[in-house]
């Protein structure tokens, strides 16, 4: 297993620092940087000062080892709009945006797992084909939709919620369910299939016989085993909704990562952009990379190696 580890960490770093030129080269290939940072109405002379002062006349390889080496010191360069160092922009609004990820993560959690163990239950029912409904519609509905839908029900007709800012704690709350619903599907069907799997297996049959309770069967010796996959997946899907918070921190006005990367992709704030997209990556392949080795962990061909 330590081989397989050892394997997939050098996969991680690769696949991190492939991130990092692909996003470097993309940015550098969309135009004339000085000629963004410096605006329409600039003169070329002010254009060329700009060139000079941030380092893009040199040759574009010397440029990507000049950012890395620095980004690998956490040191991202000054925001052209901000005017404030990189890292304490990224400092101030990550919180915000891995509080909203654990929110709809933990969100998805507690709806996915029990709808996918009373789906697995109640086999080929009502039930069970109103959860496979749910999961179809949380994965064709596109979030931003949901978000806004999500905003005039509650905040707009209702005035249960607030409709968007970070304020308080009840701020996050529709945001969190935007994000969570997109992640809940796959976590159900996931939590379905394996408790459909386990109480078809030979040691539930023989707990049954013993006379155990079939509540006993269930959630004592099926869940434990079919959610444990699922641990694996939600390492996964925070990944993946940490990415894209972006739309959603969008739609609800929070001051995250995400509307973050927003402001500098609109305002051509390249070096905050470029440090936005690195460390959403670095967090997704970190979590992919712990879901790989929980599944090692269980996996029995790996586990004597």
């Amino acid at each position: 297993m330590l081989v397989f580890i050892f394997r997939r960490l050098l996969v991680a770093i690769s696949v991190a620092i492939t991130v990092s030129i692909i996003s470097f080269m993309l940015l550098h290939l969309s135009g004339d940087l000085a000629t963004a940072i410096a605006g329409p109405e600039s003169t070329a002379d002010q254009v060329e000062e700009i060139r000079v002062a941030f380092g893009l006349d040199k040759p574009i390889i010397q440029q990507y080892f000049s950012w890395l080496s620095s980004a690998v010191q956490l040191d991202f360069g000054r925001s052209y709009y901000f005017q404030d160092t990189v890292m304490d922009l990224i400092s101030e609004r990550l919180p915000i945006t891995l509080t909203l990820g654990a929110l709809a993560l933990g969100i998805a959690t507690f709806v996915a797992i029990p709808l996918g163990v009373l789906a697995a239950i109640k086999q080929d029912t009502w039930i069970d084909r109103l959860a496979l409904m749910i999961a179809v519609v949380g994965q064709a509905m596109p979030s931003f939709w949901f978000a806004l839908t999500l905003i005039v029900v509650f905040a707009v007709n209702l005035h249960w919620l607030p409709a968007g800012g970070n304020s308080t704690w009840m701020h996050f709350i529709l945001p969190a369910i935007a994000l969570g619903y997109y992640a809940m599907p796959a976590m159900m069907r996931l939590t379905r299939t394996g408790m459909l799997e386990v109480l078809g297996s030979d040691y539930i049959r023989t707990a049954r016989s013993k006379g155990l309770s079939e509540t006993s069967v269930v959630f004592k010796h099926a869940l434990r085993n079919a959610v444990i996959p699922v641990v694996a997946l939600a390492a996964v899907e925070l990944g993946f909704m940490l990415g894209g918070s972006i739309v959603i921190e969008s739609v609800f006005s929070l001051k995250g990562l995400g509307q973050l990367a927003w402001d500098a992709i609109s305002r051509n704030d390249y070096p905050v952009v470029q440090a936005v997209v690195l460390i959403i990556a670095v967090f997704y392949i970190a979590l992919t990379f712990v879901a790989d080795v929980i599944n090692a962990m269980l996996d029995p061909r790996l586990r004597v190696r």
